[in-house]
């Protein structure tokens, strides 16, 4: 990022914070400490007000914080909520939102127990993360180099996809090559599923090996400087039936349609819609068990959602995944999905990778 986007982005969050008619924000999810601060560490706390911020965090993470955040740092030996509490009634903070979606149970309990003199806990939910939804320049490029990064990577690990050889293990030959290639770690865990287990939208890959005559399904994402892409490509090993000739360009035409409709102004459930239409035209509408995207950026699934009842307007500089998808139990599955970023004209398909049907 470059050194002054933490602190436009901390401008943003205060000019929140009078809309709300909030003093300050705690903020406590790793994403949105990295977002707001650039710290990437697994312990922190983040006080934010009009004209400041702090960050706190434990001797652990010392030279670290002082490597990567771009605030005022205070390194706490034991719990981090009461040197918050009490820098927030230094400066007379009082009505001090949280992240109600993120925050535990007993962490909110922690904090209420520090509270000042007059201060009081103010739920904020989504706050950052509708900010976080517009992507700028720069993440937009870090989200371009993750989806080649995984894309290279898929093509790489294909080699392993034969009779014989187990999910479990072509899914752990897509993950090393994703670290090879300078992934920091998947975004998710990879899916891989063969024959009628790619009827279900997030299997877990097992010890089952690759046979000829199955569809194959590969759903993988690389986390590389934070950011997140996400792609879905099929496979057949052998010589595809009918059914699959028929159900696999069904499902593409769904998706060409949904990215055709992504434009700036459009409600966000109007992009599952367009991919539905397509769906049903072809008698598989039921067969579509989930949204057709949703957003991504530092974490895999952010706002905005596409599904059917979601108005959001869509606005350029957004990053979404669109991936229909048609599952037909004991036969199998097709899903397709590709990383796109809303443009001011319509939109960009960030993912280079074929979506023609691979025939092993």
């Amino acid at each position: 990022m470059p050194p002054s986007e933490c602190d436009q982005r901390r401008g943003r969050v205060a000019s929140e914070l009078g809309r709300r008619k909030l003093d300050a924000l705690i903020v406590s999810a790793e994403p949105n400490i990295r977002y707001l601060t650039g710290f990437t560490g697994s312990n922190g706390l983040v006080l934010v007000w009009p004209g400041g911020a702090m960050l706190f965090t434990d001797p652990r993470y010392a030279i670290q914080a002082a490597q990567e955040a771009d605030c005022r740092i205070e390194v706490v030996h034991g719990p981090l909520h009461s040197p918050l509490m009490r820098a927030a009634g230094r400066r007379r903070l009082r009505r001090l939102g949280f992240e109600a979606a993120r925050l535990s149970f007993q962490a909110h309990r922690e904090l209420e127990a520090s509270l000042p003199l007059g201060a009081s806990l103010q739920p904020a939910a989504g706050l950052l993360e509708a900010l976080r939804m517009v992507k700028s320049p720069a993440e937009i490029e870090l989200i371009r180099l993750s989806v080649a990064l995984n894309s290279e990577a898929y093509a790489r690990a294909l080699g392993c996809a034969r009779p014989g050889v187990a999910e479990s293990a072509l899914a752990a030959e897509i993950d090393y090559q994703m670290r090879l290639l300078g992934a920091q770690k998947p975004a998710f865990e990879t899916i891989v599923a063969a024959g009628a287990r790619s009827a279900l939208p997030h299997a877990t890959p097992t010890a089952n090996t690759l046979r000829h005559n199955q569809l194959l399904l590969v759903d993988m994402g690389a986390s590389r400087e934070g950011y997140a892409s996400d792609m879905t490509r099929m496979a057949f090993l052998g010589r595809p039936g009918r059914k699959i000739r028929e159900l696999y360009p069904a499902v593409l035409e769904a998706q060409l349609a949904a990215i055709d409709a992504l434009r700036p102004g459009v409600p966000a459930g109007r992009i599952d819609g367009a991919a539905r239409r397509v769906l049903r035209a072809h008698d598989l509408e039921g067969a579509l068990a989930h949204s057709t995207g949703h957003g991504l950026g530092l974490e895999i699934h952010e706002p905005p959602r596409l599904g059917r009842r979601e108005r959001t307007p869509l606005e350029a500089g957004m990053v979404v995944t669109i991936e229909p998808g048609a599952y037909l139990e004991d036969f199998g599955g097709i899903r397709i999905e590709d990383t796109v970023v809303v443009t001011s004209s319509g939109c960009e398909v960030l993912t280079p990778t074929s979506k023609e049907l691979l025939i092993l």
